[in-house]
């Protein structure tokens, strides 16, 4: 019988499995943000519901940059009530766009787009929307799910086939990983460990590469230290031409 120490084994297989497997699209993600940074242009994060989380991981996180805009629709965040509303919103045609109409996205900026089955219409649209816009799409997506599936949106894309580059978090099919007998519902969903990893790995990557070519990175310090609210207001000030969640 499955415990708690398995999922934590299959988490550190999957993260093993990343490391290998996707070691160049993250040095490429890392590129691409790279040179929207040093070139003034933005950075965007978007995912509907559970994906949302790792919006706001990346969004006025300590340790994290500054210049990470989350794209945060309420009618898709985990506070709506009823919490089935989300799913209901992830698939109305039209609202992508809508969201990216309202999104201040110009040509050259980055937008990372978090989606496991990569099949919704919301994402779908907000995706060609940005493309239009002449952004450049990093999908975080799980590449056996998005395979196995079909897409809800009417051209029939799902993410990974519209991104500029596709970084694969190598779950499990449904994304819960854990079997018990008896059961048809795995257990134990990873997509957020994972994702919240290679993001966070993305923002360590970045920083390295600013600071080794002489630029600053624009990263927050914990407002529960002493001398972080000073200091992040001094981020802010800085790199205010690149934040728009202030």
């Amino acid at each position: 019988m499955p415990d708690h120490k398995d999922y934590f084994n299959h988490v550190q297989e999957l993260l093993k499995a990343f490391i290998e497997k996707e070691a160049s699209a993250l040095d490429n993600a890392v590129d691409m943000l790279y040179d929207a940074t040093v070139r003034k242009r933005n950075i965007f994060v978007f995912g509907a519901s559970h994906a949302g989380i790792i919006s706001q991981e990346m969004a006025y996180r300590a340790g994290g940059l500054a210049t990470v805009n989350p794209i945060l629709p309420s009618s898709l965040m985990l506070d709506q009530v009823p919490i089935t509303f989300t799913s209901k919103m992830e698939r109305l045609p039209g609202y992508g766009k809508l969201i990216a109409d309202k999104t201040p996205f110009q040509e050259g900026d980055v937008l990372i787009a978090h989606s496991v089955s990569g099949r919704n219409t919301v994402m779908i649209d907000l995706v060609k929307a940005a493309k239009d816009k002449g952004v450049k799409v990093i999908a975080l997506t799980n590449l056996n799910y998005s395979k196995n599936v079909k897409s809800r949106h009417e051209s029939g894309l799902r993410l990974f086939e519209l991104a500029d580059l596709t970084i694969d978090n190598h779950g499990d099919k449904g994304d819960a990983a854990i079997k018990f007998e008896g059961m048809a519902q795995k257990v134990g969903p990873t997509s957020t460990v994972i994702g919240a990893s290679i993001v966070n790995a993305l923002v360590v990557g970045l920083t390295g590469k600013l600071l080794q070519n002489g630029h600053d990175a624009p990263i927050l310090y914990s407002a529960n230290l002493d001398g972080g609210d000073e200091h992040n207001q001094e981020v802010f000030k800085k790199f205010r031409n690149n934040i728009f969640y202030l």
